[in-house]
């Protein structure tokens, strides 16, 4: 294992990035096996082995919260004005569902808050971080632009600030530098596999430190929304799918057939869009948006099959349920978020390739 770490751990290397793949995808095919398989005699070993896999590709750090903590001695919260005129906002509440802030420390608050908003829609958001922001100063502190947690991504963006002054806290932002320290090397002409490497390690590492995240993908578990933070099982599980689909989408590179190119991309989809909040976030949200950014590949790989002669039609399921529950299947219900009968976010978009139907996959809320 000594010798998997040092060349997991090589910055700009592609052995090392052909290394975490092939671990992934190894991961998530003993994962398979071991679920096929309860009665086999390795399945004690085979669960050490994928502990030790899991230890090796998720190598444990410390979220900006348990980072910034030991800054905030002061046992009163500064920030306890803003906590509450949060908790109190019944707009909020209809994106965020009954969900009030759990931080002991102004340190956490400032993140929690932060992380929630990214989930709401835009404008709301928007408001919400001026105001908080104005609250904090009120506290004494002032925003920090300088020290962010950083996320891993094909491009550099601010998401939230962080605080100094009475309170001192990380903000978040998204780093490409981070990602190329990861053996993730930009390539301009394969800038789509980019952008979807940058969601596994994004989503490695947001997973991380965000408590409130879920995963609805079928081939994981398919009859619930599942909790990453209370059902580590099921966070391995869902990391390990994640790697191994994109280590297939990237092995379809090889193949010629625009076809057999976009069912593993409508398979990735599915991965990254199951990654969801409770209630879902809205559409228009950062999440959202940030979500929205592996359709639109989608929709040009669906494109290229179109262009090559194939009947193609994806199709992404909104609105109200009964109107395309014909074209989904093995869908999830809720009784929260959104408007009752309608589908609150599509986890798999419908497709039809000539004339083979593949139906897509839902979260709706109940219309009672």
């Amino acid at each position: 294992m000594q010798h998997l770490r040092q060349l997991l751990e090589i910055e700009n290397s592609e052995l090392s990035r052909l290394l975490r793949f092939s671990l992934h995808g190894l991961a998530a095919a003993l994962n398979q096996a071991r679920t096929e398989l309860p009665q086999d005699p390795g399945v004690q070993v085979c669960d050490e082995v994928l502990q030790e896999l899991h230890n090796l590709l998720q190598p444990e750090t410390l979220p900006p919260t348990q980072l910034d903590s030991s800054l905030d001695l002061s046992s009163e919260l500064k920030l306890i004005h803003l906590r509450d005129a949060f908790n109190s906002d019944p707009e909020l509440s209809l994106f965020l569902g009954n969900s009030p802030l759990q931080s002991q420390t102004d340190a956490d608050l400032w993140n929690e808050i932060q992380r929630k908003l990214l989930r709401v829609s835009e404008d709301l958001a928007t408001s919400w971080r001026q105001r908080a922001l104005e609250l904090a100063q009120e506290a004494g502190a002032i925003a920090d632009n300088r020290h962010f947690y950083q996320l891993p991504f094909i491009r550099d963006e601010i998401i939230y600030p962080g605080l100094s002054g009475s309170v001192k806290a990380r903000g978040l932002c998204l780093s490409q530098k981070a990602l190329l320290n990861l053996g993730i090397a930009e390539d301009n002409e394969s800038s789509d596999l980019n952008l979807l490497a940058g969601f596994l390690h994004l989503y490695i590492k947001f997973i991380e430190i965000e408590p409130e995240l879920h995963h609805a993908l079928r081939s994981v578990f398919s009859f619930d929304v599942i909790s990453l933070h209370s059902k580590l099982e099921q966070r391995h599980q869902y990391i390990d799918a994640l790697g191994d689909r994109f280590y297939r989408t990237q092995k379809t590179q090889e193949n010629p057939d625009p076809v057999f190119n976009l069912r593993a991309w409508i398979d990735m989809d599915e991965a990254i869009n199951s990654l969801v909040f409770l209630p879902p976030s809205d559409r228009y949200s950062w999440w959202g948006k940030l979500q929205q950014e592996s359709r639109r590949t989608l929709k040009k790989v669906a494109d290229k099959a179109t262009q090559a002669g194939y009947q193609v039609r994806i199709r992404q399921l909104s609105g109200l349920y009964a109107d395309i529950c014909a074209f989904s299947k093995d869908d999830l219900q809720l009784d929260c978020g959104g408007n009752p009968g309608e589908v609150l976010t599509c986890l798999r978009v419908y497709a039809r390739i000539n004339q083979e139907e593949c139906p897509g996959r839902v979260i709706f809320r109940s219309s009672r």
